[in-house]
């Protein structure tokens, strides 16, 4: 099935002295210390240098990929024992060299040592400040140092800058064995100067594949069909990702908020940290993380979900005034096909409509009315020109346009706006109840022993719930969340119960099933081959990840012939797929039968949509 290695260059028959030469030459061509993934070696290594004899760079590379094939690239339990013991010989290879008992420590900066030494002091004066306020006040007072005063702690830094210096050397001497692993990276030695052959290759690949780039996936994908990548239409954008992103955050789009509370922590400080070195930065965050309490750490928690959940509605609205092609571009960059629910933005053609509030409304104003008003004469007028030339035009002819004829249109917003806000409350009284936190169900039952402390001062009261919040115990709060997470359940309970079967099941991520529905076979020669593969067992020692890389190699290694009648297997069993399908749908009720076409049509639309990530 396979073939014989020696039949793969007819023209050329490979002795086996010359295979060994091939790998010992390969040896030689790869660096001292190979550390890196086999395939990133491979891609990197120059064949020029393995070439030899009558054999060029390019049928050694050939020759290579024959042989790599048919051997295996997992590691055994024996291989991994060698690792281990090498391991226990030295445990501080790579970044765990820090971590060794005798590596020196690193001096201070100057601006560090001014933070560690003020900061107990103004804390003690501020006990209300939190960690980030005092960061603030710190990193002021540090720049309005006098020099003078600056002086002391350049000096004391400089002073343990050379100690360390020493220490290192010291360390050097007594561990030989780590220097090589501790100036392999990060060694100040300049890149080594590339040939003039190398500069023109460079430069030739770099045009070549900015002229030729949708041809060559085009073709990648047709050289791997186990990758089931769909052949697009690859054109690539005029704009870099800078400038679309740019773009994008002018058209309105919002910024992706930290992804939880410590990264807002540290995005929050590092902006009051500009003086500081942006290598230290982020240990001094991770210093002053540590040093907070429990309940402000939450807050900065609460504070981020708060953020997230605002960022969701914040997207739904930029998506909803997207086209489709532009909403499919936001959600591949975004990664968010798996967050935002099957029927935001532009829905597929039989998507049942959500609550109103889930669905984004285009922006009313007196501009955009004015420009609904003029765009189909002016597209008649003006076709040479694009959607956003157009555009461009109208946000013009309305700020030529006098105060007099734009009272008109300021007139249809008013109007306008009135009949949306109405429609959106009479949306929102159709809607269940928003879900509770555990900090607002609390405050709910104890906010009238505050106002009576607090003779009916809300917002004194308010201030004083928060402290008490933020200073309880998780073991006190307990309750409250445990009472948090039903109301989620109940919210989340009631809107599903407002959706269609079908809009509830895609959005719990589910297949429905359908009684007597036929299986559905595999659509082409590769699925089938694999189904083939997984069902023999014969692979079930390997992980799944492995399993189907081995699968793919070897549909790779089949002849055509072969590869044909898997084909051909695979169109049979779609003829009598589609006969047994269309006899179930006859025998069903048009209910049901509308119901699971409404439902496959979401499910494409939905796989549509994930090809662009």
């Amino acid at each position: 099935m396979n073939g014989d290695m020696d039949t793969a260059i007819p023209d050329q028959v490979w002795a086996q002295d010359d295979l060994f030469k091939l790998l010992e030459l390969m040896k030689i061509a790869l660096p001292l210390k190979d550390l890196t993934k086999y395939k990133t070696s491979e891609s990197h290594l120059d064949w020029e240098k393995v070439a030899f004899s009558s054999y060029t760079a390019d049928q050694c590379k050939q020759k290579w990929s024959e042989v790599s094939k048919e051997i295996r690239k997992f590691r055994t339990l024996t291989e991994l024992i060698f690792d281990a013991q090498d391991y226990i010989r030295n445990p501080y290879k790579g970044k765990k060299l820090k971590k060794h008992p005798d590596f020196p420590k690193k001096p201070l900066t100057p601006y560090f040592r001014f933070f560690m030494e003020k900061r107990a002091k103004y804390a003690k004066l501020h006990p209300e400040m939190s960690n980030l306020d005092l960061t603030k006040i710190l990193s002021k007072k540090y720049r309005e140092l006098p020099e003078k005063k600056k002086k002391k702690y350049v000096e004391d830094f400089v002073k343990d800058k050379e100690s360390f210096g020493l220490s290192m050397s010291k360390f050097r001497e007594e561990h030989p064995e780590l220097v090589e692993c501790m100036t392999k990276k990060g060694s100040n030695v300049p890149e080594k100067a590339r040939t003039p052959q190398q500069l023109w290759y460079t430069h030739e690949k770099k045009a070549f594949l900015k002229t030729n780039a949708d041809e060559t996936m085009r073709e990648y994908i047709q050289q791997h069909p186990e990758l089931n990548m769909n052949q697009g239409d690859y054109s690539k954008s005029t704009l870099t990702k800078a400038e679309r992103h740019l773009k994008d955050k002018s058209d309105g789009r919002p910024d992706k908020p930290p992804p939880n509370g410590y990264s807002m922590f540290c995005a929050e400080l590092m902006s009051s940290m500009k003086d500081v070195p942006s290598t230290e930065r982020m240990v001094m965050c991770s210093q002053r993380w540590k040093l907070l309490k429990q309940n402000e750490k939450d807050a900065y928690q609460k504070r981020c979900e708060q953020r997230k959940k605002e960022y969701e509605i914040e997207m739904n609205r930029f998506l909803g005034s997207l086209s489709v092609e532009e909403q499919q571009r936001v959600l591949a960059e975004q990664k968010m096909i798996a967050t935002v629910s099957p029927c935001i933005g532009v829905s597929p053609p039989s998507c049942v409509q959500q609550a109103g509030a889930e669905k984004p409304k285009r922006p009313i104003s007196a501009m955009f009315i004015f420009a609904e008003e003029k765009r189909p004469k002016l597209q008649q007028e003006r076709s040479d020109l694009s959607e956003s030339e157009l555009t461009r035009l109208l946000a013009r002819m309305w700020n030529e346009l006098s105060e007099k004829k734009k009272e008109k249109y300021k007139r249809l917003e008013a109007v306008l706006k009135a009949e949306t806000m109405k429609k959106e409350k009479e949306e929102r009284g159709h809607l269940p109840d928003p879900p509770k936190t555990a900090q607002d169900i609390w405050q709910q039952s104890v906010i009238g022993d505050y106002l009576a402390r607090f003779k009916s001062d809300r917002p004194k009261a308010q201030k004083a719930m928060e402290t008490t919040w933020n200073s309880m115990e998780k073991k006190e709060k307990m309750l409250w969340i445990k009472k948090a997470a039903e109301d989620q359940k109940r919210y989340e309970r009631e809107l599903c119960e407002m959706r269609s079967p079908v809009t509830t099941a895609i959005a719990s991520g589910k297949k429905m099933k359908f009684d007597g529905e036929p299986k559905k076979p595999p659509s082409n020669g590769y699925q089938k081959f694999s189904q083939e593969m997984l069902s023999n067992g014969e692979l079930n020692h390997l992980p799944m990840k492995e399993r189907m890389a081995e699968i793919g190699g070897r549909w790779q290694r089949l002849v055509q012939k072969e590869k044909d009648q898997y084909k051909k297997i695979a169109e049979e069993k779609q003829r009598q797929y589609k006969v047994l399908l269309e006899q179930w749908l006859a025998s069903i009720s048009s209910q049901e039968r509308h119901i699971y076409k409404e439902y496959n049509s979401q499910v494409r639309w939905l796989l549509h949509r994930i090809t662009f990530i």
